[in-house]
């Protein structure tokens, strides 16, 4: 009986951690969930999911400048333009492992038509401004990781922009991945060249 009694008392449940809500999961980085930034905050109460999925005005700023300089020169009839977060399932499987992308140049031959879930075909261009990640865990490997897992998957270019040092990385596949300043003008699709820093100083 003693036996019994020890063995009762001594056997403690393991409490493990809080589980951590799905909503708050960004993307699915090869078999991490990365969460959004600030997410610590929303399970402390602090702030609302709300306040961390918006982009910040400068995010947006850019973003919009980059999407309405497209669509002066992008062709309609072969690309569509995708923008807003739009997730895209980078795996075969298109089931657990997804990633945002802030702007996509998607070809139209290849989508055909909207099927009102994540993209489940590569796009031609992606176009990163800075990113709503946590990245406490995983440091700066997730851009490159990012880019790699997307150029993998059929991405021909992706580009992204980094507010805080103005600088942009443009990576393609089996090229040498380039990091330039905001005034180095470079070809986007198509013949389409973009200088960021011209174009943001035409809205000053």
């Amino acid at each position: 009986m003693a036996t019994i009694t020890e063995n009762k008392t001594t056997k403690k449940k393991k409490k493990g951690r809080p589980k951590i809500p799905d909503y708050l999961v960004y993307e699915i980085l090869d078999n991490k969930k990365i969460y959004y930034k600030n997410y610590r905050k929303v399970l402390s109460g602090e702030l609302p999911s709300e306040a961390i999925m918006g982009s910040s005005d400068l995010q947006a700023w850019i973003i919009d400048t980059i999407v309405r300089f497209l669509h002066r020169f992008l062709d309609y009839k072969k690309y569509k333009l995708l923008y807003n977060e739009v997730g895209y399932f980078y795996t075969p499987s298109r089931s657990k492992k997804w990633l945002n992308l802030d702007i996509a140049i998607v070809s139209r031959e290849k989508l055909k038509k909207p099927q009102g879930t994540y993209l489940k075909i590569p796009p031609e261009v992606v176009i990163e401004v800075d990113t709503k990640a946590d990245l406490s865990k995983i440091g700066s490997q997730y851009y490159f990781l990012k880019t790699d897992r997307l150029l993998k998957s059929g991405v021909k270019k992706v580009i992204w922009i980094f507010t805080e040092y103005k600088k942009i990385q443009i990576a393609e596949d089996k090229k040498p991945w380039l990091t330039v300043d905001y005034n180095y003008e470079f070809e986007i699709i198509d013949g389409i060249n973009i200088n960021l820093d011209k174009l943001l100083k035409e809205e000053d």
